[in-house]
């Protein structure tokens, strides 16, 4: 049984949203070449106008594309929220989510440490993943209990 996920001092915005793998995937394309201040409100926005894969993958490019621009990268983004979406509804990703379009190591990472818990077993590279993981483990040396 997998549980919620500790809440750090880090504050990453996984950690809100563990318990839905596909919000996982849009908030990871979102902070991709994006620091998390700049993209969060973005991300809220999304999840408003789209609150799910189905809606997502049926979203008009370019008002999507609009609804981004400040945040750069409007093409490319809107392009992997739509086909990611998509895919998250038709593929089988589970064991391996780097099938779906715009989804690569550091989306992967997150959902393998926030969605299936497999925080010891994942060695992630991007620096937040990472301060993360070691938090967990610092918690863990310290015989604190981290269910997973």
């Amino acid at each position: 049984m997998i549980c919620a996920p500790p809440k750090s001092p880090h504050n990453l915005i996984q950690e809100s949203l563990w318990e839905n793998p596909w919000k996982i995937f849009v908030a990871c394309i979102f902070c991709n070449l994006t620091k998390r201040i700049h993209a969060e409100p973005y991300i809220w926005n999304f999840f408003e106008k789209y609150p799910d894969p189905e809606s997502a993958s049926k979203a008009d490019t370019l008002i999507l594309e609009k609804m981004i621009m400040p945040l750069g990268l409007s093409q490319r983004r809107a392009k992997a929220l739509i086909t990611m979406s998509h895919g998250y509804t038709r593929l089988n990703w589970q064991d391996k989510p780097s099938v779906l379009y715009g989804i690569g190591k550091y989306a992967s990472d997150a959902y393998l440490i926030f969605c299936q818990g497999r925080w010891r077993d994942t060695e992630p590279t991007d620096h937040a993943l990472k301060n993360y993981v070691n938090w967990l483990r610092t918690r863990e040396l310290e015989n604190e209990h981290i269910c997973s």
